[in-house]
């Protein structure tokens, strides 16, 4: 016996399982950002959730250590998808298209080293919205902000700036502009600068900086964001950062990133997190990040026609450890049934089967007990711990008289309906 494997039970390092009253929070924040995607007109996609190697070698700069590469499968050298964004940039590619707008929400791998009490996973969810297309400046860039400013609103998170700026200003300046490491530590001394458009309107007066092409391109641009910024009212929440830089190498111009502005208490699952957490809480930081990448669809066409692009990824593993947070005294629903199908007495399991058939052929979320002949009171307290609104009760006196007696758990009021109206007295009372 001593030399036997003992068996672990627990998850991989960096993944999680979500029991059914964090998959109900889970719905529920899919569920908005969905519907803001598909208010601004996006479609979707999908891919599959590994590539080939080299689809993914070379986008990501540093990060490129974190992908997750699978053995050699049939000729093939494939790898787990980092991001939801590359793998965009491939389909445009390959499908040849030159303008979409759309959302796709799945599952990304990294080879991190994950820190599960700030919500940051080797599997995770990607939430992303993308423009691709040949369009006058700064629009989807705004529509993209706007979009941002209206899910973390309605997620209801607490305060939040979203930060926007240049790429990485030094790096790109001295490697790809050519410019000296000396003019490039002068502009430095603007990366300190934070502001709104007023900050955009002053640097262009900025006798040093009106000399520089770039500089006034993307000044110009920007006072032309902020322009656009305010005719969707959400400059009160934008601030203009000249030193925010994101780390992956595909992005080309404006970049933006969402930031929380209070703490949470740490989102403790074992008692080893419970080490590394801090008692105090987390300040979870970014949210939502995105940018402008017109290259990157360049890189993957034969003839290297370019596809302009912008985006946002929306931060959802985070916003799921703010939210079971906020719930975790709450009591959620994880079921979203209407109304459960009850007897009153014995022997009736088979009018039961047939009414609760009756109202899910019309559409009806329905329940009944896996009994013979359950206590009224049983089938009531299922009702109370389950949140059920709705009890449906069969007696022999209802059946004769052709009505169901319709039960409301909380205020246990209780209204004969004829069977005929049934359906539309259950809409009437749980829409």
């Amino acid at each position: 016996d001593e030399g036997k494997h003992v068996f672990v039970l627990k998850t991989a390092k960096g993944t999680r399982d979500y029991n059914p009253k964090q998959m109900a929070i889970r719905e529920k924040v899919f569920n908005i950002i969905i519907s803001c995607f598909k208010r601004h007109g996006a479609e979707t996609i999908d891919s599959p959730v590994f590539e080939l190697k080299e689809t993914l070698t070379g986008k990501y700069g540093e990060d490129s250590k974190l992908i997750y590469d699978l053995k050699d499968q049939g000729g093939e050298l494939l790898s787990l998808r980092y991001d939801l964004t590359v793998p965009f940039a491939r389909y445009l590619a390959m499908n040849k298209i030159t303008n979409i707008k759309r959302y796709h929400i799945a599952k990304v791998y990294r080879r991190d080293n994950p820190a599960m009490t700030r919500g940051r996973y080797r599997e995770f969810y990607q939430c992303d919205f993308d423009i691709a297309g040949q369009y006058d400046a700064m629009i989807p860039d705004a529509e993209c902000l706007k979009i941002v400013y209206e899910i973390l609103n309605e997620l209801d998170l607490g305060d939040f700036r979203i930060k926007m700026a240049w790429e990485d200003v030094k790096k790109e300046m001295v490697n790809e502009k050519g410019l000296s490491e000396d003019v490039a530590d002068r502009i430095g001394e603007y990366v300190s600068m934070q502001g709104g458009q007023d900050l955009a309107e002053r640097l262009l007066q900025d006798p040093k900086l009106s000399q520089n092409k770039q500089a006034c391109a993307g000044l110009t641009d920007m006072k032309l964001l902020f322009s656009y910024l305010e005719l969707f009212q959400v400059t009160d929440k934008v601030v203009f950062d000249l030193s925010l830089a994101r780390g992956l190498d595909y992005y080309t111009g404006v970049i933006y990133e969402a930031i929380l502005s209070q703490t949470i208490p740490a989102l403790v699952s074992t008692p080893a997190e419970q080490n590394g957490a801090d008692e105090a809480g987390v300040s979870v930081g970014s949210v939502a990040g995105g940018g402008r990448y017109d290259g990157l669809v360049g890189m993957f066409d034969p003839k290297g026609r370019k596809v302009p692009c912008v985006g946002v990824s929306i931060g959802i593993e985070r916003i799921f450890s703010i939210m079971e947070q906020k719930a975790s005294s709450e009591k959620v629903r994880t079921t979203e049934t209407q109304v459960l199908v009850a007897s009153a007495q014995k022997n009736l399991l088979e009018e039961r089967l047939k009414l609760t058939n009756a109202l899910w052929n019309e559409g009806i979320k329905a329940e009944v007990l896996y009994k013979k002949n359950p206590k009224l009171l049983s089938q009531l307290q299922h009702c109370e711990e389950t949140g059920i609104p709705l009890v449906a009760i069969l007696g022999e006196q209802e059946l004769k008289d052709g009505v169901v007696k319709l039960r409301n758990v909380v205020s246990r009021e209780e209204v004969d309906v004829p069977r005929a109206d049934l359906v539309d007295e259950i809409k009437k009372r749980t829409l």
